[in-house]
């Protein structure tokens, strides 16, 4: 059996086709959606999205928060904004997250400090996405 993934942005189509499993990121942390899962609505976490291919190949995407619904073997996802995996440059993102661990440490007061721990947490996502090792088949 396959699943329909549709990832949406207000900017553009992310994502349109059949797939074998995607894993989410979630609020209340990562699920895995293989074919007959239960029906759902959940709020998307800021984080990677994991996508198996027909093929068996995984890709990644980022998913900058959103709503996902799940159906009837449909996943619909309509995300903030979103990035491929195949998008993200490994050194500009390394790059990123080192700039983004110096301004934490320089943060001064709470509107500096909640910015800092934001972009660093999005630098991490970026980073992760691009270094993760699928699993083997």
């Amino acid at each position: 059996m396959k699943l329909n993934l549709y990832v949406l942005t207000p900017k553009r189509i992310i994502w349109d086709c059949e797939v074998k499993e995607i894993i989410l990121s979630t609020n209340s942390g990562q699920i895995g959606v293989l074919p007959n899962h239960a029906p759902i609505n959940t709020a998307v976490d800021m984080g990677p999205l994991r996508i198996r291919l027909l093929n068996d190949q995984w890709l990644t995407a980022v998913l900058w928060s959103g709503f996902a619904r799940i159906v009837n073997n449909e996943i619909i996802i309509l995300g903030n904004d979103a990035e491929l995996g195949s998008d993200i440059d490994p050194e500009e993102a390394q790059q990123a997250l080192e700039i983004a661990e110096a301004n934490l440490s320089k943060a001064e007061g709470t509107k500096e400090l909640v910015e800092a721990k934001l972009a660093l947490r999005r630098a991490r996502i970026r980073v992760e996405a691009v270094n993760w090792i699928p699993p083997s088949n």
